[in-house]
């Protein structure tokens, strides 16, 4: 076994500050790959992925037989991800967001946004002028871009998601030697702001304004901000490096490289220092002026991250960072740091020395802070042998400890698994502990699932208690668009690899077969969909009207059976959309529902197509009803009696009766308008028409339309009364009351009459109520205020005890006539 490498093996000191160098992979690409005829752009927290892609301005032959332009996507460790073919045109930029979409800009504005890593994309175009003008050059920032035209004009994209891309300010046409831009985060006014090298000078462009820094030491050929928006890089021509502060306030420092050919790249490591690299040699300035030189055998390409830079060449994939503090203090040399003095107490403590034992005494009160800086220090760290001995000396510290939480242990311990995990070479994701936590776990797993790694991706969720439905789905999917077995073999399968997954979208999976053309497979796997809500709008893209109405209905949701109602009455013709409501009593009452308030024509469409006579005519009826013009409510009656016309059903028969009555009341009510004065007759019923006609004095009238229409007896005496009360004429029911019969007895016309307040005509039906006792009479004509022909009637009853009542409620004379009559019915002695 070999011994291993010294963890300070790969360290420079760069002032008081040390920077290491670490080899990710070795054997990238192969030896024929000329990396100087490509450009290489690499993803954001861990720059997962490096693209690649042919420089179309350099003739060169790749491998001799690679006639197309291709984007390639590799891993970190040379492994070839997708090869996207390319014949659209000249690309102009080419970047990465922060959650691993590639970015693809041609020289017309056309941008794709490459989403999964597996070739599907959304495409939109810049507009404002790029295509007339053309794009030059892309900045790119973690969630968007600035596209450069010839004209020097800048177009910015802030979101992927719904894309608008906005004009800046216009800056000075001259020509552009270098420029970088400051994400929004770092701007005061949260907007991106480009920098531009113009002539001597740096001119900051944001959505406003176009602003002169009155810089006199150009052009500067590079220009770089760093992670942190604090800084920015100025190379100059005559091969200087400037540090300023990015407000261009203050100088913070100075470095001349001497070499006279200007760097083909310059980007930052970290916020502390400045990567330029030539063909195959590489110069990292730090703090103060320091540099560090680095050589190799072929082309190198820097890709800068949040904490280092990464550096490919053919052979290696190295990550160039600042030594993190905690690993300082553990390793470096001469280190009396409390956790250097643990980790060598562990060391003493694996040779079974007592001197372990000395070295923990001797940080006894500094060992919780010993014990969290090898804990940190593990995390910072790409070799497993370092990584075990750090977290076996946090252990020992620990145990020694009375009182500890285990917490931050036991995460570090997790997250080590997780980024040794993923950086294995056929994974190749060489992700630092900082790029991780600016990452987040839930991001590096969906990465795996971009590259299609899910039993990795299923392991590294359920170790860390992530959810795993959307890893399914995403297998699912690509099962069932790539899959080349039958479409029912590839359902069964994905139906008995999902069984009992919590949380699995199976339209998310018919919709991916459905985009694919195997609409088939799409419907079978929407039968395992739970959602009706999922299911139905799908169906309805499909085309399976009936089966989503009939989803749509079994769900029990109104709303949604509304919705699929609605799209087909859009689509089909009238019908067919009646045709598919037949035999489905849920769907014809909420479309009559609907329409009742909404489409009275599809309602009445709805009842000829169902041959619902009555109901259509009812539905005449009442429009008829709403007609305010006599003559439109009598076409309306006459179309709803010829509905019923052929009806033998008894409730049809008495319906058109009633409409066929309902005309000629119209006729006689139209008559009546222009005949009499006001009030208007148009519009009221029968009975109203009749009260009307009574009131105004109009009887004879009145009594010829009561029997044109039949109107019953009874009907016909309580309107006359009660109109004739109404209007207070006493003497027509003076005259009323010398007949000697009433369709309706003569109570009504006492009730009637005394409750308007008039006793004297009251009484005189008391007499014709013959069908009454003598005691019913009494009252009668005690309501009247006549006690004395009260106590009469009691006598002609032989009432005593009710003439003795009637005594108490008698007044003046009256009482000595009921003294009278009581005399006479008592007993003589």
């Amino acid at each position: 076994m070999s011994n291993p490498t010294a963890p300070t093996a790969g360290w420079e000191r760069v002032g008081d500050r040390y920077y290491r160098k670490v080899q990710l992979y070795e054997g990238v690409f192969d030896q024929d790959l000329e990396l100087e005829n490509y450009v290489i752009v690499g993803a954001p927290y861990g720059g997962a992925l490096g693209a690649l892609y042919r420089d179309e301005e350099k003739l060169q032959a790749y491998r001799g037989t690679q006639s197309k332009a291709s984007i390639d996507i590799y891993s970190c460790a040379g492994h070839l991800v997708r090869r996207i073919n390319w014949d659209k045109g000249l690309i102009r930029g080419l970047g990465w967001s922060e959650d691993e979409k590639l970015l693809v800009i041609t020289k017309d504005g056309t941008v794709r946004c490459y989403y999964d890593l597996q070739g599907d994309f959304t495409q939109f175009s810049l507009g404002h002028g790029a295509e007339a003008h053309g794009v030059t050059a892309c900045r790119f920032w973690n969630s968007g871009f600035v596209a450069l035209l010839s004209n020097n004009h800048l177009i910015a994209v802030s979101q992927y998601v719904e894309p608008r891309p906005k004009l800046l300010a216009t800056p000075p046409e001259d020509l552009v030697h270098s420029w970088s831009i400051i994400p929004p985060a770092y701007t005061l006014s949260r907007s991106v702001e480009v920098l531009l090298s113009i002539g001597q000078t740096i001119y900051v462009i944001d959505s406003h304004e176009s602003e002169d820094r009155m810089l006199s030491n150009g052009p500067f050929k590079h220009v770089n901000i760093s992670p942190n928006g604090l800084y920015v890089t100025l190379y100059t021509e005559d091969s200087k490096v400037w540090v300023i502060t990015s407000d261009f306030q203050n100088k913070i420092g100075e470095y001349e490289s001497k070499v006279k050919t200007i760097p083909k790249d310059l980007q930052w490591c970290g916020n502390d220092s400045v990567v330029l690299a030539w063909e195959d040699e590489v110069h990292m300035i730090g703090p103060n002026g320091t540099v560090i030189k680095y050589y190799y055998d072929g082309w190198v390409h820097l890709l800068a991250d949040v904490d280092g830079v990464r550096l490919m060449t053919n052979d290696v994939c190295e990550f160039l960072q600042k030594v993190p503090g905690s690993t300082e203090e553990v390793f470096k040399l001469g280190s009396t740091s409390p956790s250097s003095v643990l980790l060598d107490a562990l060391d003493h403590l694996e040779k079974k020395s007592p001197k372990a034992d000395e070295n923990i005494q001797m940080i006894r009160s500094s060992l919780p802070d010993a014990v969290a800086a090898c804990v940190e220090a593990a995390g910072q760290e790409f070799d497993a042998h370092w990584q075990k001995q750090l977290l076996k000396a946090a252990s020992f510290g620990k145990s020694v400890l009375d009182l500890y939480s285990s917490d931050d242990f036991v995460d570090m311990c997790e997250t080590i698994r997780v980024l040794n995990a993923v950086r294995e070479y056929r994974i190749g994701l060489p992700i630092s502990f900082d790029q991780y936590r600016y990452l987040t776990p839930e991001r590096l797993v969906q990465r795996l699932v971009n590259r299609r790694e899910y039993l990795l991706a299923i392991r590294l969720s359920e170790y860390l208690r992530l959810p795993t439905n959307k890893i399914y789905v995403h297998w699912a999917s690509q099962k069932v668009r790539h899959s080349t077995a039958d479409e029912d073999a590839i359902c069964k399968t994905v139906v008995h690899r999902l069984h009992n997954k919590q949380g699995i979208s199976f339209e998310a999976i018919a919709r991916s077969a459905y985009d694919e053309g195997r609409s088939h497979l799409a419907t079978q796997l929407l039968d395992h969909e739970t959602r009706a809500g999922k299911q139905v709008p799908l169906l309805l893209a499909m085309e399976e009207d009936v089966i989503a109405l009939d989803k749509a209905i079994e769900s029990g949701d109104t709303d949604l059976v509304i919705f699929v109602l609605l799209h087909l009455k859009k689509k089909l013709p009238l019908a067919s959309f009646f045709r598919v409501l037949n035999n489905r009593p849920v769907a014809t009452a909420l479309v009559e529902a609907s329409a009742q308030s909404q489409d009275k024509e599809l309602l009445k469409d709805l009842y000829y197509q169902d041959d619902r006579r009555l109901d259509g005519a009812n539905l005449l009826f009442s429009e008829a009803l709403a007609q305010t013009a006599p003559q439109t409510k009598t076409d309306k009656l006459k179309l709803a009696s010829k509905l019923l016309a052929d009806s033998k059903d008894l409730t049809a028969t008495l319906n058109q009766k009633m409409y066929v009555e309902a005309q000629q009341l119209i006729r006689i009510q139209d008559l009546l308008d222009r005949d009499l004065d006001p009030p208007r007759y148009t519009g009221l019923s029968l009975n109203e028409t009749l009260t009307r006609l009574v009131r105004s004095g109009y009887s004879k009238r009145a009594g010829k339309i009561q029997a044109d229409f039949r109107v019953p007896d009874k009907t016909w005496w309580w309107i006359r009364l009660r109109a004739l009360v109404a209007k207070r004429d006493w003497g027509e029911i003076e005259e009323i009351s010398k007949q000697r019969k009433s369709a309706i007895g003569w109570e009504p016309f006492f009730n009637e009459v005394l409750s308007a307040g008039n006793t004297k005509v009251a009484a005189l039906f008391v007499p014709k109520c013959a069908g009454l006792t003598p005691k019913e009479r009494s009252d009668m004509l005690i309501k009247c205020g006549l006690v004395a022909k009260a106590g009469e009637e009691l006598v002609k009853a032989k009432d005593l005890e009710g003439l003795e009542a009637l005594r108490g409620k008698a007044s003046g004379a009256v009482i000595a006539d009921i003294d009278r009559m009581i005399a006479g019915l008592r007993p003589r002695r």
